[in-house]
C-alpha cells in the first residue's frame, strides 16, 4: 500500500505539536482519526515511528530518520504547487513571521498595509520573540534576526544591517551634562541588556580597542523597552538606527559621541530552516521587507 501525503501530514504534526491531541487541533480532526492515521502509517512502513506512554511520545530511531524525509517530501509538494499557481495568480496561504519586538514594531508594523495592498491573498501571523526560536517548535515560516548567527542548521538571506547610536533624551542631559569622552560613561546611568551580556559592548573606539565594556544601571531583556527608559530620562543607551533615528530627528533623543563611533553594523537576516525549500510567499515577503529597509 502506498503512502498517502496526509499520512505524512499527520505524523510531522504530531511530532511538531508534541502529542495527538495537540495534532488533531492544528489538523482540525479528531484524536482518533489522527491516531489512525498515524497507525496506517506505521503499519505500511513495518515500523515504530513512534513511542507513545500516557505522559510523552518520543521518536524512534527510525521515526528520526523517517521525520526528515517527510518534511523534505511535504515542503517539494508545497513547492511544486507554488510554482504551478504563480503562472496563473499571486502567492496564497498563511506566512508566519517572527522578529524581535523593536524590529517588528518600527520596520515591520508600518509596512504591512502596503504589503496587504500589493499582496491580499497572503494572511500574515505575526509574533514577537526578544530571544530566539525553534523555528518548527513555534511553527514560524521565518524569523528576522539581528546580530551574528550561530545555528548551523539555518539558512540565512541578508536583508540590511544597522548602525547603533548612543542616545539619551534632553531631560537626562540636563539634570547630568553630557559625556565628552568615552571613559566618561563611567560617571553616568546606562541602559543595557540582561542578556546575552555582548550587547553590553558598545561600538565605541577607546584606549583598549573598539567596544567598550559598559556597566548599566538598569537592564532590561527587549531593546524597545530601553528605548522607553531612554525617552523617559532613565540614562544613555545604545539603540539601532531604526529604532532611534526618529526619535532623534524629533528632538526627544540626543546622539551622543558621534566622533567615537567604530563604524560596527549589525547584521539583520531574515531565517528559515535548510531543508525548507522557500515557498513564493516568503519569498515575496523578503523582497518587499528588504526593499524598505
Amino acid at each position: 500500500m502506498s503512502i498517502q501525503s496526509e499520512e505524512l501530514r499527520t505524523f510531522v504534526a504530531v511530532v511538531e505539536a508534541g502529542s495527538l491531541s495537540a495534532a488533531a487541533e492544528v489538523l482540525e480532526q479528531t484524536t482518533s482519526g489522527v491516531s489512525r492515521a498515524l497507525s496506517r502509517l506505521e503499519e505500511k512502513l513495518g515500523a515504530s515511528l513512534l513511542t507513545r506512554t500516557t505522559r510523552r511520545m518520543d521518536l524512534t530511531e527510525e521515526g528520526q530518520t523517517f521525520l526528515e524525509q517527510a518534511r523534505n517530501i511535504l515542503a517539494a509538494m508545497e513547492q511544486a504547487e507554488e510554482a504551478v499557481r504563480a503562472r496563473t495568480q499571486k502567492p496564497v496561504g498563511k506566512l508566519r513571521v517572527d522578529a524581535a519586538a523593536p524590529f517588528m514594531l518600527h520596520c515591520v508594523v508600518p509596512h504591512v498595509g502596503a504589503f496587504r495592498e500589493e499582496y491580499p491573498e497572503i494572511e500574515l501571523e505575526l509574533t514577537t520573540n526578544d530571544r530566539f526560536i525553534d523555528l518548527v517548535e513555534q511553527r514560524t515560516d521565518i524569523a528576522i534576526r539581528i546580530g551574528e548567527l550561530q545555528d548551523s542548521t539555518l539558512h540565512a538571506k541578508p536583508l540590511s544591517s544597522a548602525r547603533l547610536n548612543i542616545v539619551a533624551s534632553p531631560g537626562y542631559l540636563a539634570r547630568h551634562g553630557e559625556p565628552k569622552s568615552v571613559e566618561a560613561l563611567e560617571q553616568h546611568l546606562l541602559i543595557g541588556f540582561s542578556l546575552p551580556e555582548s550587547l553590553n559592548n558598545w561600538p565605541l573606539l577607546h584606549a583598549g580597542g573598539d567596544r567598550y565594556p559598559t556597566r548599566p544601571a538598569i537592564r532590561a531583556s527587549s531593546g524597545e523597552t530601553i528605548r522607553q527608559l531612554a525617552l523617559h530620562g532613565q540614562g544613555i543607551a545604545s539603540l539601532s538606527n531604526f529604532m532611534s533615528d526618529a526619535d532623534i530627528a524629533s528632538g526627544r533623543l540626543v546622539k551622543l559621541l558621534e566622533p567615537a563611533y567604530s563604524g560596527y553594523q549589525q547584521k539583520i537576516s531574515a531565517v528559515y530552516y535548510r531543508n525548507t525549500q522557500l515557498s513564493r510567499r516568503i519569498s515575496c515577503f523578503l523582497d518587499f521587507l528588504q526593499c524598505k529597509l
